[in-house]
């Protein structure tokens, strides 16, 4: 595999406000995934805006913490597993399948990692724009809760491997789960993963014409107590006890929201360059 240039873990830890240096522990691993996801959005801007995504490590770094972007899964869990390296973990990608709204076997449009601690296998994923799943050992069976109260768990099958799987609230989600019972979110395999796999995902599901992030504009943010999702012009925030739903109506209100919620600053010129607005 490509050994990716040293990371400027300082400069990470900023970006998603840890400020202490977290032991390569499972109590560590779980506070930077979680950190990751409410300080970093996901997003596919540059996708619908023409732009492609490109997968060097510098690229990504610059994109995500020095100008405070978002990405998404590709982008995400490159950063997030090169920061576990840098800070002691023993961590390697894999791919996945999502089964959200799947129609037949999914293409394998995720990748997501490995941590191995103390002889312990965890999965960990700071790059799924869906929902939250916290790092979670590799067992079936046992169920995990997110800080939001939904509950996931693993299971094994004989042609697919490991599922994950979810139940909670669908509006702590993207707006893919339309019930609160167990729903597969996605399945994965321990086959090692290469760089150039991942490019050869990155690159399908960021061009074919008719796959999710080709043909809709989505943001997600993790919050405290809950998630914030904008598909195209639909936006929806769920934290505690509060909801909110709406459809946004003109390219300021969603620039305005995009940046406010979400910490993502586009112009004028990028916001109309999505397609969204007359």
């Amino acid at each position: 595999m490509q050994i990716s240039p040293p990371i400027d873990i300082d400069a990470y830890l900023a970006r998603i406000g840890l400020g202490l240096l977290p032991e390569a522990d499972a109590a560590g691993l779980a506070a930077v995934q979680r950190q990751h996801r409410l300080s970093i959005p996901f997003e596919n801007l540059d996708v619908r805006l023409g732009r492609g995504i490109s997968l060097d490590p510098e690229h990504v770094f610059d994109k995500l913490v020095n100008r405070r972007r978002g990405g998404y899964c590709f982008e995400q869990n490159q950063l997030f597993l090169r920061a576990l390296t840098a800070l002691g973990f023993d961590a390697r990608p894999l791919l996945a399948r999502v089964w959200l709204m799947a129609d037949g076997v999914p293409p394998k449009t995720h990748t997501l990692n490995l941590v191995t601690i103390d002889g312990m296998q965890w999965i960990a994923d700071a790059g799924f724009g869906g929902s939250y799943s916290p790092p979670m050992p590799l067992i079936a069976g046992p169920e995990v809760e997110a800080p939001d109260g939904s509950r996931y768990r693993l299971s094994i099958h004989e042609d697919h491997g490991w599922f994950l799987e979810r139940k909670g609230h669908p509006a702590l989600t993207d707006g893919r789960t339309l019930v609160e019972d167990w729903q597969p979110q996605y399945s994965f395999t321990l086959d090692p993963v290469a760089s150039i796999d991942l490019e050869l995902s990155n690159h399908w599901t960021s061009t074919r014409p008719d796959t999710r992030f080709t043909t809709l504009s989505v943001v997600s943010l993790v919050l405290p107590s809950g998630f914030a999702s904008l598909t195209d012009a639909h936006y929806t925030r769920r934290n505690g006890d509060q909801h909110v739903e709406a459809e946004i109506e003109s390219a300021t209100a969603y620039r305005l929201r995009l940046n406010f919620v979400f910490g993502i600053a586009l112009d004028e010129v990028e916001v109309m360059g999505l397609g969204l607005f007359e």
